[in-house]
């Protein structure tokens, strides 16, 4: 999977595209935020969610951020290993540390997200 050809939301989720099947994990900006991260809280397989509707949490020494889905659609496969071992998360959270793979309701909900410049801009600006 190539970052270029990765979608992303302004609350730091990103999504892979897949014909229907659209994986969602969080961001490397996001994973370095919250910094020793301590749980996860993934959905179950089978749930519905629209855009913006919260899927999980993920919990740091920190603090607790809300997860929010980047598409709508139904949870056909969640990532189960990343919440036994948040390592996989902080290393690699584009390839091994993907959170959820939703089935779509609309491909234009992937349309109408950040590409990796506006994205990375919005980084940058967060940063200051």
């Amino acid at each position: 999977m190539s970052l270029e050809n990765l979608k992303y939301a302004k609350t730091h989720e990103w999504v892979h595209l897949d014909g229907d099947i659209a994986t969602v994990g969080i961001s490397a900006f996001a994973v370095e935020e919250l910094t020793d991260l301590v749980f996860i809280d993934l959905p179950e397989v089978g749930k519905t969610f629209a855009v913006g509707d919260v899927f999980g949490e993920v919990e740091s020494v920190k603090a607790v951020s809300e997860l929010f889905s980047p598409v709508s659609g139904e949870v056909v496969e969640v990532n189960s290993p990343v919440a036994d071992d948040l390592g996989i998360l902080s290393e690699d959270p584009y390839t091994k540390g993907w959170l959820m793979k939703i089935k779509i309701g609309d491909a234009e909900d992937v349309d109408k997200m950040m590409d990796q410049a506006a994205y990375d801009a919005q980084c940058t600006s967060e940063s200051h």
